[in-house]
């Protein structure tokens, strides 16, 4: 039974469609994920990016390969100075959490390293709704979003983008996989919010390190930030980065 005593307001992962605090975890391994989250204080800096992952059974087969290469896509955001990153996941039947805000990208990294993968279907919606519910309270810099497939009413999730897009929340979103539909409905997220799409490529593992800096460098300093960070990764961004997008 749980303890009734518990505080839940020091509890730092909650649901991302209700918004509500679970009073208990699923397993051991999101036990530890919760402890290890309540441990990290909140923080605000001058941007804040949501880092958004796909957890479902279909990423399984490439999720040991790839969970290393996204663990130091989250320590080179970490690395930003200024800038805030908070862990979004979804899987299962309906489990969509987000961790609390924090500049540390160790941490963060180490809290992404309990998730395991589970059947389901894919929860883009929910993870959208969810930086539309955060930019309402502070404004959010960008969404990273990283995933292999797309099973959901595009047309609600085309909406949802848009309307992050009017809010000035590029999306930036990397594509693990070759799958048709879901590269479609990436590219009209990425495109509608005003971000960009990429390629998740564990053979390009420099490339997509240098790429999440510079999604870091603009959620950190906006569009001038990324041009005189320099590099072919800005250079990428910045080709399919709207001119309005700019903070």
């Amino acid at each position: 039974m749980a303890d009734k005593k518990t505080d839940k307001r020091d509890i730092s992962k909650f649901d991302v469609e209700t918004g509500s605090v679970p009073a208990r975890s699923s397993s051991q391994e999101i036990a530890a994920f919760m402890e290890a989250a309540r441990r990290t204080a909140p923080v605000k800096g001058a941007g804040r990016l949501i880092f958004a992952l796909d957890a479902t059974m279909s990423r399984q087969p490439t999720w040991d390969l790839a969970c290393d290469l996204q663990t130091e896509m989250f320590k080179v955001a970490g690395g930003v100075d200024g800038l805030s990153v908070q862990l979004v996941y979804f899987r299962g039947f309906g489990e969509c959490k987000a961790s609390r805000w924090s500049r540390d990208g160790k941490d963060l990294a180490a809290l992404m390293q309990k998730i395991d993968c589970r059947g389901g279907r894919t929860q883009i919606g929910k993870v959208l709704k969810h930086a539309l519910r955060e930019t309402g309270k502070e404004r959010v810099s960008a969404v990273v979003y990283i995933g292999d497939a797309m099973e959901e009413n595009i047309d609600l999730l085309c909406e949802r983008a848009g309307e992050l897009g009017l809010r000035k929340v590029p999306c930036f979103v990397f594509h693990e996989g070759r799958d048709a539909i879901a590269e479609g409905a990436f590219r009209e997220i990425a495109r509608l919010s005003g971000g960009a799409y990429a390629r998740f490529d564990r053979s390009a593992a420099s490339e997509l390190a240098a790429l999440l800096r510079a999604v870091a460098t603009y959620a950190s300093g906006g569009r001038k930030a990324l041009e005189k960070s320099g590099g072919s990764a800005a250079r990428q961004l910045l080709s399919q980065l709207p001119r309005q997008g700019d903070s």
